[in-house]
């Protein structure tokens, strides 16, 4: 099995760019320096119009890790139903409630756009026990990624974690390994093939910042160490 690599885009210049640079799917999100918040309908149907790879959609309407209150959830109900209608690959999301994965209100917003599979975004990192969230995270049949950095601490800690969070999530989920992920620590988890996917942000970007463009020449030079 490949190895996919997945860029986080703002708009449809830079999803014509991670495209054209060899990314495998796209994460669109506005306010990518508050870790990405949903971006507006009009700029998801252009994205999906200028673009013939996957592309996954935030819902976050606030910078926390939590679902402010009932009407919020809601309303990220509704736009999962609205942007189901647009053909895209699925959504991007996670909530955490008292130091445990939400199951509930992202059964809830999921349930707006039943037909779309989804990523579970780095909320996971904030969830007390991570086991316990995959296990809850599996209760969701339409949550088929995890985003994680493998959490705090040195790089072999984090590699090791990710590897047993793997197991645990196999075979109904998979890694997508990513938040800060550079060329070096890519290049060594592309030698479990087929057992990770890889999401890329700043890397992907001139500079190396959540302001930085798009670069296809990045992301080709991401791509090939995969």
């Amino acid at each position: 099995m490949a190895n996919v690599l997945e860029v986080i885009v703002t708009s449809v210049e830079e999803a014509r760019e991670a495209e054209l640079g060899g990314a495998d799917r796209l994460e669109l999100v506005r306010a990518f320096d508050l870790g990405g918040l949903t971006p507006a309908a009009e700029v998801v149907e252009e994205v999906r119009g200028a673009v013939s790879i996957p592309v996954r959609v935030m819902l976050r309407e606030n910078a926390s890790m939590s679902a402010a209150d009932e009407r919020e959830i809601g309303e990220l109900q509704k736009l999962a139903g609205r942007f189901q209608q647009l053909s895209i690959d699925g959504l991007v999301l996670g909530f955490v409630k008292s130091g445990a994965l939400d199951v509930a209100a992202m059964e809830e917003v999921l349930s707006g756009g039943p037909g779309l599979r989804a990523t579970l975004h780095r909320a996971f990192e904030h969830a007390a026990d991570p086991v316990a969230a995959i296990e809850g995270a599996k209760k969701l049949p339409q949550i088929d990624r995890i985003l994680t950095s493998g959490g705090a601490g040195a790089w072999q800690a984090r590699k090791t974690r990710l590897l047993e969070w793997q197991a645990a999530a196999k075979p109904e989920i998979r890694l997508l390994v990513g938040v800060g992920l550079r060329a070096a620590t890519l290049t060594e988890m592309a030698q479990y093939p087929g057992e990770f996917e890889f999401h890329i942000g700043r890397a992907a970007r001139i500079p190396h910042t959540t302001w930085g463009a798009v670069s296809r020449a990045e992301v080709a030079k991401l791509k090939t160490l995969l």
